[in-house]
């Protein structure tokens, strides 16, 4: 089997000099990771493949009266589909990815955004992977009421603060804890089972929330938590800088995220630091799974070799396509997974944790139905992701899936991008 390239076609724009300090147009640009792409390569069956279900935007009415607004201050909103049969009292929740904004200015361009205000939310998304409510699709949560939590305040739904001049509403604790009164007042108090779930910056989020979502339930509840490349590293980039704790850090400071991290990490780091998953997961009670790709496309391209720390641009033919990478890049890339192994060291050793790493050059495989659940998914030791996530939270058995290094997984569908 070849390694398979899912070509994504994707102009980034220009970026200003001096200003990948995740200035607006990046961040807008660089949203596709999370949940946007769209694959160029056709599909041989897609014509006779079942359409994915289409799913209503519902916005959380009197949301505003407790405080909790997108950035522009309209109101949040999430998706619902209702559970039926053996999971009408099991509960999935979501929670969207879509960057950060760490500036004034870039959460001002923002707003104007489905990332920023419910305005320009699609009405309807489809469900797909993790949400597909098709039993061939997603084999053990097809038919449990799954939701997924729309993003709109630009900091992990962790936020609290606000910038009147500037007419920012930074409420991202606020829209967590209103969607969750919302959830429980729709059944979801009665749930025997439940699962936060979320991806990229909702995979930060899910990490972050994990403890809080299990405090909503009575202990005979079973209650997990799976974080989709959300396992961002406090990593230095190309250029020995450390661009991706500069953009934490603005964030953490503008949003004023510190109210809403553990207390116990904050007893001992800065809270920039509490904002890494990292040094956060230590501090998570609640069964964690990690899921995350070892060379994971966002963060090589944000956060490693960014234009910033690039200037000459000699990582652009590496960042576009990893078949283009030098050796000596390959061995950046493969002491960045070396870090990131070594971050989760002492976290797989406790038997309620799960892991899936696999050593492919993507970002979000959860939502994605080819890398969720198909005849081609990417599988360490023939399991798919599905199936390691299934019997992780179902305790059939003990996941603790780490892929040997790059090259040797053929099973991967890598991202290739088009910079022009």
């Amino acid at each position: 089997m070849t390694m398979k390239l899912l070509l994504i076609a994707v102009e980034l724009v220009c970026l200003l000099s001096g200003i990948f300090s995740f200035g607006s147009e990046t961040l807008s640009e660089l949203s596709f990771l999370e949940s946007d792409v769209v694959p160029t390569r056709p599909s041989s069956s897609s014509s006779s493949q079942p359409q994915p279900l289409m799913v209503d935007l519902t916005l959380i009415q009197g949301a505003d009266s407790k405080g909790a607004v997108c950035l522009d201050g309209t109101l949040p909103g999430y998706h619902l589909d209702r559970g039926f049969g053996s999971g009408a009292d099991s509960w999935l929740v979501h929670l969207e990815g879509g960057g950060w904004c760490n500036t004034i200015r870039n959460c001002v361009y923002r707003k104007k955004t489905r990332r920023g205000s419910s305005k320009y939310m699609e009405n309807q998304i489809p469900f797909t992977g993790i949400l597909s409510n098709k039993p061939e699709e997603n084999p053990d949560f097809f038919n449990w009421n799954r939701v997924k939590l729309r993003y709109c305040d630009g900091a992990s739904f962790s936020g609290d603060s606000e910038d009147e001049s500037a007419q920012l509403q930074f409420r991202g604790q606020k829209i967590w804890l209103a969607a969750m009164e919302e959830l429980m007042s729709k059944g979801m108090q009665k749930a025997n089972q439940a699962f936060l779930s979320g991806c990229s910056a909702g995979g930060l989020a899910s990490i972050i929330h994990c403890d809080e979502f299990r405090s909503l339930f009575p202990e005979s509840s079973k209650v997990k938590c799976l974080s989709d490349a959300g396992f961002f590293l406090d990593a230095t980039d190309v250029s020995g800088g450390r661009t991706l704790r500069n953009l934490f850090g603005g964030v953490v400071q503008l949003q004023e995220v510190q109210k809403n991290l553990p207390k116990s990490c904050l007893s001992q780091l800065d809270p920039t630091s509490c904002f890494f998953p990292q040094n956060v997961i230590e501090h998570i009670e609640t069964p964690l799974f990690l899921l995350n790709t070892a060379y994971d496309v966002w963060q090589v391209q944000a956060s490693l070799a960014p234009p910033s720390a690039d200037r000459l641009g000699s990582w652009n033919e590496c960042k576009s396509n990893h078949a283009n990478c030098s050796s000596s890049q390959i061995q950046f890339l493969q002491d960045f997974r070396n870090q990131m192994l070594s971050d989760i060291k002492d976290f797989s050793k406790s038997s309620q944790t799960g892991l899936f790493i696999n050593s492919c050059f993507a970002h979000c495989q959860s939502e994605r139905q080819e890398t969720w659940f198909a005849d081609d998914s990417p599988l360490i030791e023939d399991k798919p992701i599905a199936v390691a996530v299934g019997d992780w939270y179902f305790d059939r058995e003990v996941v603790k899936a780490i892929d040997c290094a790059y090259p040797c997984d053929n099973s991967c569908h890598n991202l290739v991008f088009n910079f022009k």
